[in-house]
């Protein structure tokens, strides 16, 4: 066994990373009506993480932990990520909470989907199984007409799930030379700068309220990413990923007692077609990862 396996300490991590992401998202929500453009909401979340990490590395004398012969990877990283997250906040502005949520569950099946196409993966009957479950929750919770959740919010939600598992192929990449402060740190460096550029034309005073919510908007997505990478530390993807569903518990909790808001029938039979279905890849993903380590020679 591993020395860092620790299954209960990663658990914790896993949750308490949920609790954080699901507080960012109500925060981005609630600053869309103050009427903060989202632009600026997201330089705060790249800025904020960026400084943050620097400044903590300047202080231990570890600024060399940020070398590395990868920079133009890093920022067509920053690109691909930057506008994943741009439709990801931006979801949330324009869906409930949980639908919003639910919809960004789809994202590993449009990583197998990416596998097969970009990695040249042979994906078998279990996997594209899944992805035809998880389109298929997709339109339940869509709903036979408008008036259950606009079309243009779905499309926002189906696109921010397939940047997520677009990033997720380039992280997988990066992750064989880098360690994972340093793709969280140019992530955030390269995306923050050019988010700047908007804040001339949208940037805009406030007062304190507003203030305290983009700070929290940076800090709690900059914990959230440390919990949910520390997480994988200390257990596999495999034994925290169920924690991840729990999200889903928070953002109907905030959307009930924020926006007396509960998610509709249709949502409530779509999200477990969705959730069974990224279940199933996961459980896929272990199974083929166990047999990939028996072949391989000791």
């Amino acid at each position: 066994m591993n020395t860092h396996d620790r299954p209960m300490l990663a658990l914790a991590l896993r949750l308490l990373a949920t609790v954080l992401f699901s507080i960012m998202l109500l925060l981005v929500k609630l600053t869309g009506e103050r009427g903060i453009a989202l632009p600026e909401t997201l330089f705060w979340r790249q800025a904020l993480p960026a400084l943050a990490i620097f400044g903590w590395l300047v202080s231990r004398g570890e600024l060399h932990r940020l070398r590395t012969k990868r920079p133009w990877i890093h920022a067509r990283r920053a690109l691909i990520g930057g506008t994943g997250m741009f439709l990801t906040l931006g979801v949330v502005r324009i869906l409930p909470l949980a639908e919003a949520t639910v919809l960004g569950f789809t994202a590993p099946m449009f990583a197998v989907i990416l596998s097969a196409l970009m990695l040249k993966e042979k994906v078998g009957p279990w996997r594209w199984t899944a992805v035809v479950m998880g389109l298929l929750g997709v339109l339940i919770i869509a709903g036979p007409d408008t008036g259950n959740l606009p079309l243009f919010g779905v499309a926002v939600g189906i696109g921010a799930a397939f940047m997520v598992a677009l990033v997720t192929v380039q992280v997988r990449d990066l992750g064989r030379t880098e360690e994972p402060l340093t793709v969280v740190f140019y992530f955030s460096a390269f995306s923050a700068p050019v988010l700047g550029l908007f804040l001339f034309q949208t940037g805009a005073s406030h007062d304190v309220i507003g203030w305290l919510m983009l700070g929290g908007i940076g800090l709690t997505g900059l914990f959230a990413q440390i919990a949910m990478t520390a997480s994988l530390r200390y257990g596999s993807v495999a034994s925290v990923i169920v924690v991840d569903y729990i999200q889903l518990a928070w953002a109907t909790f905030w959307g009930w007692l924020v926006f007396s808001h509960l998610p509709p029938a249709s949502t409530w039979i779509g999200a477990p077609v969705i959730i069974g279905a990224s279940l199933l890849i996961a459980w896929r993903e272990h199974v083929l990862g166990k047999r990939r380590a028996a072949a391989e020679p000791v």
